[in-house]
Formats: structure tokens, C-alpha cells, sequence
């Protein structure tokens, strides 16, 4: 695939990718589900999917340019680090690709960490349980935020075009993969963990009654970097089918659940926000 066709047909590229992975690992956890759900999935899907329907809306319409289009303006104007190192293009893409998850990672910890951003980001953590829509139940509000993240980082490395189409693609095909509710064979699964995240290791950072585990396992293309900086959980206390997923306070109100109260919960409290170390 060349590089002048992958630019030419980035987003019908990235939409047949997200469509087939979203359908794979849907099939997956019909099939073969690691845990049984609490939630109805009529519900939780009309929800995640909506969410991601708003969202696209919002960041197209709030947002002058988005991620591909900012990095083909960044190299129209030479800006950033990748444009003024003379390195094999397979190279730049991988270190490219490397650095930008990286960053998504201490984005990630940050949103844990500032309580103004965790108030956007406990949404995602409501999720009552895991599965495949889960890795688009996200806040506008955060959506927006991470974008404009994003567009710094493509203007402090300007990584090629290629590169960040790339990235995105992962990007989405992995989230997907870490929040799905399938099942893969525990020797497997501590296998691939040396290098991927895996749906088991990416449960655990949803844990509804322990800080240390939610506060946990951020990573979305690698697991190196929790393992580097010290913020890897290998199981969860109360064992991968039997510990309870959301968060306290919101996975028991009923507004939480529904469209409306998702949209409203970085301006709600919660009933009581209790944490077990």
C-alpha cells in the first residue's frame, strides 16, 4: 500500500478497520465471554454508541482540523522533530508511533491524577461492565481535550502523515481489543502481556473498590510502559470473573446509566465515593 493511497483514502481505511475489529471482537464475546454481564447490552450499547456518534459530531464541528489533517499541515510548515532528522522512513514511523503512545499513556495517568479531568473521565469508568463498546464510552468534554493533546504532540514531532494514520488505526483496534469481554486462555494471556495489553490486564483498571487497581494498568498499545513506570497490576484482588467493575457512586445510580445522566456526570456528584488501598 503506498503512501500517497494510504492519505488518499485515510478515512474510508480507518472506518473499514474500526468496523471489521468492532465486528470480530463483538463475535469473540458472544462466543466465547470471559464474564457474565450485569447490564443488559440493549442498554449499554444504545449508550456507548451514541456516545461515539456525539462525539465524532462534536470534535468535527468544534474543532478546525483533526489529527491527520493537522500532521499534513505541520509538514507543510516543517514544524517538529521528525522533520528535521534525516532517518529512514520505517524508522521514524516506528519511533513515531512508539513516543505518541507513550504520551497517551501519561495522558492517560494525568486524567487518574487532575481531579478536573477525572470528573470528565469517571464516565468511562461507570461502564458497569466491560465489553467492546466500552472503548468508545467517552466524555465529549474528554474527547476534545485528548484531541487538542494530540494536535500538540503532531506539532512538537511532526511525524508523518503516515505515521499518525497509523497510529490511529492501532489506536482504535486496541482499544477495542483491551475492553472486550472474550476470553483468551490464561497462559496466552500472560504471554502476550510481556508486550500487549490484554483484555484481562486492562480489566483490572476498571476495579469498582480498589484505588491501586484502578489506578493501574493505563496502557493501550503496550504494556511496557506501566511495567517502566511502576504502575503495573498483574490480577486483581478479587480474582478476573469475580471482581466488581464501574465506579463507586455512579454504577448504582440510575441516571448514570441512561444517555443523559452519561452527558451530565463531570458535573454530578456521586452518592458516596469511597476507596479501598
Amino acid at each position: 500500500m503506498s503512501e500517497s493511497f494510504l492519505i488518499a483514502n485515510e478515512g474510508s481505511i480507518r472506518f473499514i478497520s474500526f468496523i471489521s475489529v468492532f465486528l470480530l471482537l463483538a463475535a469473540w464475546e458472544v462466543f466465547a465471554p470471559r464474564r457474565s454481564l450485569t447490564v443488559g447490552k440493549s442498554l449499554r450499547w444504545f449508550n456507548n454508541l451514541s456516545l461515539m456518534l456525539i462525539n465524532t459530531l462534536v470534535l468535527r464541528y468544534s474543532l478546525p482540523v483533526l489529527a491527520v489533517g493537522f500532521s499534513i499541515y505541520a509538514q507543510e510548515q516543517q514544524w517538529g522533530l521528525f522533520v528535521w532528522l534525516e532517518w529512514a522512513a520505517w524508522v521514524e514511523v516506528i519511533l513515531a508511533i512508539t513516543l505518541l503512545d507513550l504520551a497517551i499513556y501519561w495522558q492517560h495517568r494525568l486524567f487518574h491524577t487532575v481531579p478536573l479531568f477525572w470528573r470528565m473521565h469517571r464516565m468511562h469508568h461507570s461502564d458497569r461492565d466491560l465489553d467492546v463498546t466500552s472503548a468508545i464510552r467517552f466524555h465529549p468534554l474528554e474527547m476534545v481535550i485528548s484531541m487538542l493533546y494530540k494536535l500538540c504532540l503532531i506539532a512538537l514531532l511532526g511525524p508523518s502523515v503516515v505515521a499518525v494514520i497509523l497510529f490511529e488505526i492501532l489506536l482504535n483496534a486496541l482499544s477495542l481489543f483491551t475492553h472486550t469481554n472474550g476470553y483468551l486462555p490464561v497462559s496466552l494471556d500472560k504471554k502476550l502481556r510481556w508486550i500487549f495489553v490484554t483484555p484481562d490486564m486492562h480489566r483490572i483498571h476498571h476495579s469498582k473498590y480498589y484505588v491501586n487497581e484502578t489506578n493501574s494498568n493505563y496502557g493501550v498499545l503496550t504494556s511496557l510502559w506501566d511495567r517502566l513506570f511502576s504502575s503495573y497490576s498483574d490480577d486483581p484482588k478479587d480474582g478476573q470473573t469475580n471482581f466488581v467493575i464501574g465506579i463507586e457512586g455512579f454504577s448504582t445510580l440510575q441516571r448514570a446509566q441512561y444517555l443523559n445522566g452519561l452527558l451530565l456526570t463531570p458535573f454530578i456528584e456521586p452518592e458516596e465515593e469511597t476507596s479501598t488501598n
